[in-house]
């Protein structure tokens, strides 16, 4: 339960980033690569 808690979070959390980025290509890459390498560690755990 508190897994599915820490996901929620992390997806509102990138969200608001994608908001806030407001089209800034080098912002929205970075996000993008930051849950990439979020997922492939918690692949690997």
């Amino acid at each position: 339960m508190e897994n599915e808690k820490d996901q929620t979070s992390e997806g509102l959390n990138q969200i608001f980033e994608i908001i806030n980025a407001k089209g800034d290509e080098g912002e929205l890459k970075q996000i993008v690569d930051k849950n990439e390498s979020e997922q492939h560690i918690n692949k690997n755990e």
